[in-house]
């Protein structure tokens, strides 16, 4: 059974930073592409970062030179450095575990950024 649990969500003012942690169990990691995905209110999910097993990463346009993804294999487990945050990053993040043919989420953690 697959489990992804984030943490590391909550409010912050524009400028500021947060750290996002996924921990992933019940799946190999060298099988994983590790993602994040925003959902905005009123918005379709999108993929924020991503990052293979062998550290290879893509980010959105809108995380560049922003947001930086890492992965630890040995503790099966992602984290998301996001920095100078804009009220436009508000939403729920959700960890994403992507095996090609099948997708697993996690619950999303929510991510308000607000002065």
């Amino acid at each position: 059974q697959v489990q992804l649990v984030e943490s590391g969500g909550g409010l912050v003012q524009p400028g500021g930073s947060l750290s996002l942690s996924c921990a992933a169990s019940g799946i190999a990691s060298r099988m994983v592409i590790m993602e994040w995905y925003r959902q905005a209110p009123g918005k379709q999910r999108e993929l924020v970062a991503g990052i293979r097993s062998g550290g290879t990463t893509i980010y959105a346009d809108s995380a560049k030179g922003r947001f930086t993804i890492s992965r630890d294999n040995a503790k099966n487990s992602v984290n998301l450095q996001m920095n100078s945050l804009k009220v436009e990053d508000t939403g729920v993040y959700y960890c994403c575990a992507n095996i090609l043919t099948a997708r697993y989420w996690g619950q999303g953690t929510q991510v308000t950024v607000s002065s």
